[in-house]
């Protein structure tokens, strides 16, 4: 596996750290913008919007750029966000700082996993896959406790100013590890980053990520209460069971990326069969202790893991290019955003459970969209199984 691909999960650590971080400090952050519970809990919202939505608009502006370049510019804009965060004395500065951050994160996503695909051989794209998205399971893993630990001992301001080193350090190792790479001509290649998303089926591939994380966030998003209120498990707990669910995801991601690439498909319907199942045991048993903590992380290990497959998919769908990557990851962030919103609104009508049976519906909904890509390879296997019957020699007279 190539450094670069290293150095590369290392910038992607930074930009899951900063999107998590609030998570952590929100009585703090409340407390120093003067800012209620609920308004720091838009914070998060205002970064995975900005993601779904600005990423694909920064991408497109840097198009044109090389690469590594690009990656460098990104790095300043993101830091410039972090430092604004780090220094906001008001809450509407706060936002600003998220919503910089949450685009400048969706476009390195993208170009990073693009250039993922350029500097690894295309039947070893799903494990470089994994390997830089460890990135993102570590910044669930430890980013988090890490970034919460800083804030609470030293103030919410100090755990910005410690992403903001992170992103130098990947910042450097990006301008020493990664390699300038050949790109083409900016007309020729503008053409063909967009002329993919004529496809439908590049669209309907799509959707499925969406359903797919869609399902996991809607029980990621709610474990704290969960398993406090219905589990019966003390506040204290919860930290190490969380700690136990990034665990979790770190063993699924390194599973699925040595699977993704040969079994792309066989994947992805294994973990959303498995995901149903662990939803629907969790709705069923959350009262149960030992059932919520294997359900829990059996949902860890099949749920976001999925990423590489996903990845693998959309980029033979489309093509492994910077925007094609940057949409699936604003696909992706759509999924959390139903996932939580809807979650909420079902917890008020119909109680904690609730958003369990939502994730069951969405995984569900992720088998069906795989149905017809089955039906195609099963098709494409009968007739590759037919036997070719040769013409009948002519017997000359």
């Amino acid at each position: 596996m190539p450094r670069a691909v290293y150095v590369l999960a290392l910038g992607i650590f930074a930009m899951v750290t900063s999107e998590f971080v609030v998570a952590g400090l929100m009585p703090q952050m409340a407390d120093g913008l003067d800012a209620t519970i609920p308004q720091i809990g838009y914070l998060i919202t205002a970064f995975a919007t900005a993601m779904a939505f600005g990423g694909p608009f920064l991408t497109v502006a840097l198009l044109k750029v090389p690469q590594k370049r690009a990656l460098m510019v990104l790095f300043a804009v993101f830091l410039a966000g972090n430092v604004l965060a780090a220094t906001a004395s008001t809450y509407a500065v706060m936002l600003v700082a998220r919503i910089v951050t949450g685009v400048a994160s969706q476009a390195f996503f993208g170009i990073g996993l693009a250039m993922c695909a350029q500097v690894t051989r295309p039947e070893v794209r799903g494990r470089a896959v994994s390997v830089a998205l460890n990135g993102l399971m570590l910044g669930t893993l430890l980013g988090l406790p890490l970034a919460t630990f800083i804030g609470d001992r030293s103030g919410w301001r100090a755990a910005f100013w410690a992403i903001s080193g992170i992103t130098v350090l990947a910042a450097v190792a990006t301008l020493v590890g990664v390699p300038d790479v050949p790109k083409d001509e900016g007309a020729g290649q503008l053409r063909a980053e967009f002329g993919v998303f004529r496809s439908a089926r590049l669209w309907f591939t799509l959707s499925t990520s969406t359903l797919v994380i869609g399902a996991t966030f809607a029980a990621f998003s709610y474990l704290g209460p969960i398993l406090t209120e219905i589990s019966g498990f003390g506040a204290g707990t919860v930290p190490l069971l969380l700690v136990a669910y990034g665990a979790a995801t770190v063993i699924g991601n390194a599973v699925t990326g040595r699977l993704a690439d040969r079994h792309t498909l066989t994947v992805l319907l294994a973990g959303l069969a498995l995901n149903s199942l662990f939803l629907l045991g969790f709705a069923l048993f959350a009262q149960v202790s030992a059932a919520a903590v294997v359900c829990m992380l059996g949902i860890g290990l099949v749920g976001v893991t999925m990423n590489p497959a996903m990845v693998v998919r959309v980029q033979r769908r489309g093509n492994a290019g910077a925007l094609v990557n940057t949409v699936h990851s604003s696909f992706i962030t759509l999924g959390i955003v139903i996932a939580t919103s809807v979650g909420g609104v079902v917890i008020d009508a119909y109680g904690l459970r609730a958003p369990l049976w939502v994730g069951l519906a969405l995984a569900i909904a992720g088998i069906a969209s795989l149905v017809p890509d089955l039906m195609a390879r099963r098709n494409e296997a009968a007739v590759r199984q037919e036997p070719v019957v040769e013409p009948a020699a002519v017997t000359p007279r």
